[in-house]
Order: C-alpha cells, then structure tokens, then sequence
C-alpha cells in the first residue's frame, strides 16, 4: 500500500548486522536497503544493534519508522522487535511473537502440523534426550538447531552411529535439535510481500545440500525464478506459504521454504521473518520476476510499515 510520506523528511533507521552468526550477510544486506532507501527519497540513519551505545544513538537519530534487516538471534527472534515496541518505535516486518515462533522451527512445525499442513516427519531432542530408533524415522536424516539461520549446525546423517555428532553439532547452537527425514526433492522458496506470493524459487546448490556455503560463497549454487513448477504446483506453494505465515502471525513481509519429497510434495521447512536483502539474495530475487526494481521492493516494505502504523 502506497504511503503519503515520500518526501526527505521521512526518517529511517535500518538496523544491520548484530552479533549472531549472520552478521555479515546483515551488514551487506543492511547497506544495500539504506542506499536504496535513500534513493527512493528517505533520510536513512544505518545503525548497528551489536553497538554498545545503540539505543541512544537510535533515540538520538529520531526516526519514523524502523527497517529491521538483523538477522539470526538478536535479531528474528523478538528480542530486536520487542525492543522497538517498548520504545514506541513502529518497524517493518512481523511482531514480537510471529518473530519468535519463525525462529522456532520446532514450535512453528508443532502449530502447522495442529492444522494438517504439510511437514517434515521428525523428534525434536534436547542434549541427553535418547536417540530415536532408526526403524521410527527412516534415514537419511536432517539434523539441524530448532532456533539457527541459514542452516548454521545443519548436517545430514546417513548412517545410525553418526547421528550423535551431527547432534552435538546442533546443540552447539541452542539446546534443542530437531532431527527429521531427509527430503530428496528440490529445494524451494516463496516470499511474500504484504498479501501477496512473490513467484516460486527453485535451489540447485552443487554441495550436497542448501548449506550455509553454498547460500552465501558458492557461485556454483544455481537459482531458477520462475522456477518452472508448473501452474498448479506454483499455486499450492502459494496459498501453504501465506497459510503458513498467517498462523505463525506473519506480516508485512517473509519467505516460506519448503522441500519436496520423494513424490514431488512440499513439505514446510520454515518461515523466514527477515528475509536477505543481498546481491544474491531469493527475495529480491523473486520480486524482480514481479517486475519490482530493488529500490521498489525495499520501499514496498517500508510502506506497509508505514501504513500498517497509521492505522493502528
């Protein structure tokens, strides 16, 4: 929805970096949203949360409106955002509890499953939890952190005897690991911007598997948007995608990943509740085959913010 505030003397803070393991592709990510902020007219003010004096200088740097680009803990779990609230501050994206059940991968999966969508059969196991029996959930395995991005400490397991050191792996991470069938069949992405389902990305990375090198060093990784699903498949990962935001409390704007199976159906992996806004990044990498520019993407966001607060 378009704003009425679209002159120079709209204030915007874009928070970037933090001090999670995402910090880097943040910091890239948060100055390429502030240049293009700036071009789209806003006054931006880039503003670190790992900074020891943040809040002052956030409060100083009097803004209107918040772009929240910190990713991983700190950042999309709710702590960032119900910081911003408690200073009466409206910023983009979702709120406190969406935020922190996106991160949650395990509690997302216990609330989409209450309602019959399609996920991944697993266990979630805190450190010294037995080990599930391999006849309970045919392997191969995935074993990631219940509460990790861009699939930090995320192993597969194809043999029963190294499941214990992929678990240590993930419990490096957060106390609770989750460990789930693993899904053979392409890798996809769906973001969305308001109400809307941006079209389809399809993932192909060269490794074995979408980890964090080939996200963010591989060039080898290729992407395909439109992904070439077909009419009815990209339609059915539309409406889980928004189906799967809205019971998590999603708004303004997110990414829905998703597997398929063996037999070609999609399963939900997680909701991405501050999306990357880098060079190589799916988001806006989806809006393009929309036929929405960088700068138009970003001010999209920033919009519904903005609108979202004038209403409230």
């Amino acid at each position: 929805m378009p704003s009425p505030e679209r002159s120079h003397d709209l204030r915007v803070a874009v928070l970037a970096g933090g001090s999670s393991g995402e910090r880097a592709v943040s910091l890239e990510g948060g100055a390429a949203v502030a240049r293009a902020l700036a071009e789209s007219g806003c006054t931006t003010v880039l503003l670190d949360p790992a900074a020891p004096d943040f809040v002052a200088r956030l409060l100083e740097a009097r803004v209107r409106v918040v772009f929240v680009l910190v990713h991983g803990r700190g950042g999309e779990d709710g702590s960032l955002q119900g910081l911003l609230e408690f200073l009466g501050l409206p910023y983009t994206g979702c709120g406190v509890l969406a935020s922190a059940l996106g991160f949650d991968k395990m509690r997302s999966k216990w609330i989409w499953n209450a309602h019959a969508l399609p996920v991944p059969a697993g266990v979630a196991l805190v450190r010294g939890d037995p080990l599930p029996r391999p006849e309970a959930l045919r392997g191969p395995w995935c074993v990631k952190p219940a509460a990790e991005g861009s699939s930090l400490g995320v192993s597969r397991v194809d043999a029963p005897e190294d499941l214990p050191e992929a678990l240590e792996r993930a419990w490096g991470f957060g106390p609770v690991a989750l460990v789930e069938e693993w899904l053979e069949g392409e890798e996809l992405t769906v973001s969305l911007l308001g109400d809307r389902a941006l079209p389809a990305v399809r993932i192909r990375p060269r490794r074995p598997f979408y980890d964090y090198v080939a996200k963010y060093e591989d060039a080898g990784t290729e992407y395909f948007c439109p992904a070439g699903l077909g009419t009815a498949l990209e339609k059915e990962l539309g409406t889980l995608a928004r189906r799967a935001s809205a019971l998590l409390g999603g708004r303004g704007w997110g990414r829905v990943d998703f597997r398929l199976d063996r037999d070609g159906r999609p399963r939900l992996l997680e909701l991405n509740t501050v999306p990357g806004m880098t060079t190589h990044s799916l988001f806006p990498m989806a809006a393009r085959a929309a036929g929405l520019d960088f700068t138009g993407l970003c001010r999209a966001v920033l919009d519904e913010a903005l609108a979202r607060d004038a209403g409230d």
